[in-house]
């Protein structure tokens, strides 16, 4: 994991973590690695780990089962509005970039179009 010194680590840690649910890298449904394992993956305190965790399961995107561990949740629902939720984060990002440099919407969607039809033919591949 590459760290932004501009943001917290956990908070980090939290959009990583809701990145592997919403892309299915950890199903809905899947045991989530445990503290140790993810503190040692990121190089970072289980403290930190634990903080990350504990929002998700605020957010509802996990639930700890007591002496199983940690889970992704199996609502599909919440893990959509998560994935749209960190879309539209993206989005309005790339926008104000492209804006800032000018382009106009026409541009900027031609542009968006050109590297997706470019990124579907690597995968393709």
């Amino acid at each position: 994991m590459s760290v932004d010194d501009s943001r917290p680590i956990w908070i980090q840690l939290v959009d990583t973590f809701s990145h592997n649910i919403v892309t299915e890298k950890w199903p809905a449904g899947s045991k989530i690695p445990s503290v140790r394992e993810l503190a040692l993956d990121a190089g970072v305190n289980p403290n930190t780990i634990q903080r990350a965790l504990a929002q998700l399961d605020n957010e509802g995107l996990t639930t700890t089962e007591r002496t199983q561990g940690r889970f992704v949740t199996t609502d599909l629902q919440t893990i959509a509005h998560k994935r749209s939720e960190l879309a539209g984060q993206a989005t309005s990002q790339h926008v104000t970039t492209m804006a800032n440099l000018g382009l106009s919407i026409d541009e900027a969607i031609e542009l968006i179009r050109e590297r997706w039809n470019a990124s579907a033919t690597h995968e393709g591949s």
